[in-house]
């Protein structure tokens, strides 16, 4: 009786955690990525407007990178050794109002010091959310968790389009679309920021609206289950580390592809000879179904309490997609099968983030998902940039898919490389 009693206080905060806090950030992280792309969008009209052309717009884009790669070390740290509430209320009020501040630029050197500046402030975002999950969801929780928050990016994609479409036809005041469309994206972060001053809480241990009984359980469970290996370890040491170089390869050559497929898939379908209004609900398509694939993904794998195989299967099923793109005569509604399966690669993202708290220190796993996710974003600018360099060169796709076929099948084996239990040491 007494142990089906503390079991179900067990499942209960287990509960109780999730949907007090997975809802709430699941909503950060779309704003999150709504901020970062809206210069996408805004291009267009930035474009006629100021006479931008394509080389400013991509140093605009380019140069986000460069401060956002660079902090972020420091952010996922401030969030494991400060607070992950204040670093996550900080990160948005200043990222919203940078957003927001974009839609008065004029000149190329104004818009290079926003995008500059919105880098560094989104900088901590995801690797302190990456972290923050560590403190609350135990390991059997973990990927799931992980996987519905970042089902916030296919999501994102599935609305941002049509909606940003529709702020730029429209021009309120005697102001652009374009303006409008950075002020309205990024408000949303400023009030979420200061909401989540006063909603999230940083530890178990100060959870008001978990009982007494639940805060211990959580926080022995949790203590439980850290790696025996507390040794903290520097930026130095975590790029000699074995398993954080797998990790962070498996993510540039993931990261890679996914990128240049959401930049180029709307090029690719519209070389079909589909509208633009076809374009925007074919392309969501292939979002819905790695929307599908990242919940499963990281359902079953909790279920499964593996994780190496469920972040290797979605590269490997794309690297498949991708090989039917580049050897079979296809139709246009073959085409948009071929990369539904080249999106389940997303699903990776539930189960590979999930790693890194799993088999590190927690110092050691601060680093690691700090350095892993800037390695990451730089293949964000890379992998666009080298499917159109491609294009224009060969005047075809294949060489891009060729390209990213080949990245998807080596980050499928770089996880398999990636040791399946903790290790001693980092």
């Amino acid at each position: 009786m007494i142990a089906s009693v503390a079991s179900s206080s067990a499942e209960h905060a287990r509960r109780r955690i999730a949907l007090r806090l997975l809802p709430f950030l699941f909503v950060l992280y779309i704003a999150n990525y709504l901020d970062r792309t809206s210069v996408a969008y805004a291009a267009i009209g930035m474009a006629r407007d100021l006479g931008f052309n394509d080389h400013v717009l991509g140093m605009g884009i380019g140069v986000f990178f460069l401060s956002y790669v660079t902090l972020q070390i420091p952010g996922a740290l401030l969030v494991e050794r400060w607070s992950a509430r204040g670093m996550i209320s900080a990160t948005m009020i200043v990222w919203g109002s940078l957003t927001a501040l974009t839609a008065i630029v004029h000149t190329p050197a104004q818009l290079y010091l926003a995008r500059f500046l919105l880098g560094a402030a989104e900088a901590g975002f995801f690797p302190g959310v990456i972290v923050y999950l560590s403190h609350w969801f135990i390991q059997e929780d973990r990927a799931k968790a992980t996987g519905n928050f970042m089902a916030a990016i296919p999501l994102s994609l599935v609305i941002g389009s049509p909606v940003a479409g529709w702020i730029l036809s429209h021009n309120w005041f005697a102001v652009q679309g374009w303006r409008w469309l950075f002020f309205l994206e990024g408000v949303p972060a400023i009030f979420l920021g200061v909401v989540a001053f006063f909603f999230l809480t940083d530890r178990p241990r100060e959870a008001g609206w978990l009982t007494a009984e639940q805060r211990q359980w959580i926080s022995r469970k949790l203590e439980e289950e850290k790696p025996p290996n507390r040794q903290s370890i520097s930026l130095g040491q975590a790029l000699r580390s074995r398993t954080v170089l797998l990790l962070a390869t498996a993510a540039f050559l993931d990261y890679f592809t996914g990128y240049a497929v959401i930049f180029w898939l709307p090029t690719v379908l519209k070389s079909l000879g589909f509208s633009d209004a076809r374009v925007g609900v074919l392309g969501a398509v292939p979002y819905a179904v790695a929307l599908i694939a990242m919940l499963f993904n990281g359902w079953h794998s909790d279920r499964t309490r593996e994780r190496r195989w469920h972040a290797a299967v979605p590269p490997f099923i794309a690297g498949v997609g991708f090989l039917c793109l580049i050897c079979l005569p296809s139709t246009s509604q073959m085409t948009i099968l071929w990369f539904s399966m080249i999106c389940v690669l997303m699903a990776f993202l539930a189960a590979f983030w999930a790693i890194p708290t799993e088999i590190l220190s927690e110092s050691t796993a601060a680093v690691a998902v700090g350095m892993i996710n800037a390695l990451a974003s730089v293949a964000g600018f890379a992998g666009p940039y080298a499917f159109g360099y491609l294009h224009t060169r060969t005047g075809s796709f294949v060489a891009g898919f060729a390209v990213l076929m080949f990245c998807t099948l080596a980050a499928g084996i770089f996880m398999l490389l990636t040791p399946a239990t903790r290790p001693r040491v980092p």
